[in-house]
C-alpha cells in the first residue's frame, strides 16, 4: 500500500538532492516489489510497470543509432509539424532559454527532429542524447518526456528519478503529445528539458497550452485549404443534380448540393473510380484540385458483412470494414478505440450508462458517452445500432488484441481495459 502521493508542487519545493533521494527511493521500492511509503505519480507509475513488463535495464542507458542527416530532413519535410514550428519557437524557446531549458520536437516515433535553446544546455542535452536524430522511444530508453507522452497520449512531466533509467536522474523533463486536427493523427511531441535544478510545476502547463496552439494553428490552415476547395468545387456542385461533395483528401466537406452536410468522410487510402463509404454506400469518386468530388449511388445495396477491430499497434489502433463492395480502415481515437474494444467483447449490446461504467467508472457520465457514440456512428452507422450500443447482428466482428494482453491499449485508463491488462474480464 501507498501512502502519500507525489506531486509536482511538492517536488519543485525540494532541494534538487532531497527530490532525487526521494524519488530514487520510489523507484527502488517499485523495482524491487516493496511497498513504498510515498506513491509515485499515476502516470509515472504506469510507465515503470510498462517498462517492468519489457524488461528495460534500469541501470543500462541505451541508445539506438542516430537518424542520418538525409533521413532527419526526410522526415522533417513529411512531418505536419514543420508547419507549426513558429508557433512553438515563439511560444516556447525564449521562456526555454531563460530557464535553462531546450525544447525538442520529435516524431511519433520518438526520434528527434529539431531542437532548440542556448549553446550551453544545447551541450548538456548532448551527454543525455538529445541530439538529432535521437531515439527516445520509451521501450528503448524508459520513462522519459519524449517516449512516454508518446505512449500515453497525455502531456507528462518527468523529473530526475521518475526517469526509469538511473543515468537520466540529473534531468527533468516536460512533453505533451501533438494531434492533427485534420485526421486525428499523432504526430510528434513537444518537449522541454533541462538540468535538474531548472524544475518548474508550470513547466508541463505552458508545454501543453503551447502545443494546442500549434495544434489550433493546423486547424485554421485546415480551414484555409477548404475555402479554396470550396471555390473549385462550389461552381461545379452548382450545376449538377441529386447528391454530391467535394471533400478534402482527410475527407472533410468543402461543399455539398442535395444532401445534408455530413462529418468528415473516412477515405479508404487508396481510391479508385468506386468506392463504399459507411455513412453514404456505394459512391462514384473524381479528383478536385485538393480533394474529390463524392457522388452517393441512389440505389446502393452493398452492406458491410464484417467489422475487425484492430488493437494490437499500441500507438495505432485501427477498425476495418469490409464487405462485397470492398474494405475501408480507420485509425481509432483513445477513446473510440476503448468504446469499440467493450462493444466487440459485448455483442448483446451495452447502455450509455453501463459504458460510462466501462469507461469512466462512473455510470453517471451518459452525455460523455452519448456524443462520443453519435461521433463513432458517423463512420460506422451501418454496423452499429443503438438502444442499446451495439454491433448489428448480421455483421461479423474480430476483436485482435496485442500479442501481450499487458500492451492492450497502454494509454487508457478505463477500468475495463485495466482489468483486461491483468487477465480478468
Amino acid at each position: 500500500m501507498h501512502n502519500t502521493p507525489l506531486d509536482l508542487a511538492r517536488l519543485s519545493g525540494m532541494d534538487a538532492g532531497e527530490a532525487t533521494r526521494l524519488l530514487k527511493g520510489v523507484r527502488d521500492a517499485a523495482l524491487s516489489g516493496r511497498r513504498s511509503p510515498v506513491a509515485p505519480r499515476a502516470d509515472i507509475e504506469e510507465s515503470w510497470l510498462r517498462m517492468l513488463r519489457r524488461g528495460v535495464d534500469p541501470d543500462r542507458d541505451r541508445r539506438a543509432g542516430l537518424l542520418p542527416l538525409e533521413e532527419i530532413e526526410r522526415r522533417r519535410q513529411a512531418s505536419p509539424l514543420r508547419e507549426v514550428l513558429p508557433v512553438l519557437r515563439d511560444g516556447l524557446v525564449s521562456i526555454a532559454e531563460a530557464a535553462q531549458h531546450i525544447m525538442v520536437v520529435a516524431d511519433p516515433e520518438g526520434r528527434v527532429l529539431w531542437r532548440e535553446g542556448k549553446s550551453s544546455v544545447l551541450r548538456k542535452g548532448d551527454a543525455h542524447g538529445f541530439v538529432l536524430g535521437a531515439d527516445w522511444n520509451e521501450g528503448l530508453v524508459g520513462t522519459n518526456g519524449v517516449g512516454t507522452p508518446l505512449v500515453s497520449r497525455r502531456p507528462v512531466q518527468v523529473h530526475s528519478a521518475e526517469h526509469f533509467v538511473s543515468t537520466h536522474d540529473t534531468w527533468t523533463c516536460a512533453g505533451a503529445p501533438v494531434t492533427d486536427p485534420r485526421d486525428g493523427r499523432l504526430i510528434g511531441v513537444v518537449d522541454v528539458s533541462g538540468p535538474l535544478a531548472t524544475m518548474h510545476p508550470a513547466t508541463l502547463k505552458l508545454v501543453t497550452t503551447v502545443t494546442r496552439l500549434a495544434e489550433a494553428e493546423l486547424r485554421n490552415v485546415h480551414f484555409a485549404t477548404l475555402d479554396r476547395l470550396r471555390t473549385v468545387a462550389s461552381p461545379l456542385l452548382a450545376r449538377m443534380t441529386g447528391r454530391a461533395l467535394a471533400v478534402d483528401v482527410n475527407g472533410w466537406p468543402a461543399a455539398v448540393t442535395g444532401m445534408q452536410p455530413p462529418g468528415r468522410l473516412p477515405l479508404p487510402k487508396s481510391l479508385g473510380s468506386r468506392v463504399w463509404l459507411p455513412s453514404l454506400g456505394m459512391c462514384s469518386v473524381e479528383p478536385l484540385p485538393g480533394g474529390w468530388l463524392v457522388r452517393p449511388e441512389e440505389r446502393s445495396t452493398a452492406a458491410p458483412t464484417r467489422v475487425v477491430v484492430d488493437l494490437s499497434l499500441p500507438r495505432r489502433p485501427f477498425v476495418t470494414v469490409s464487405g462485397e463492395a470492398g474494405s475501408w480502415a480507420k485509425e481509432l481515437s483513445p477513446r473510440h478505440a476503448e468504446l469499440l474494444y467493450v462493444l466487440a467483447l459485448h455483442r448483446d449490446g451495452r447502455s450509455a450508462a453501463q459504458l460510462a461504467q466501462d469507461i469512466f467508472e462512473d455510470p453517471t457520465r451518459t452525455v460523455t458517452v452519448r456524443a462520443e457514440m453519435s461521433r463513432l456512428r458517423r463512420h460506422l452507422a451501418q454496423v452499429l445500432a443503438h438502444r442499446p450500443y451495439r454491433f448489428t447482428e448480421d455483421v461479423e466482428v474480430e476483436l485482435v488484441g496485442p500479442p501481450e494482453p499487458t500492451e492492450l491499449l497502454p494509454h487508457s485508463t478505463a477500468p475495463v481495459v485495466r482489468r483486461a491488462r491483468r487477465g480478468k474480464q
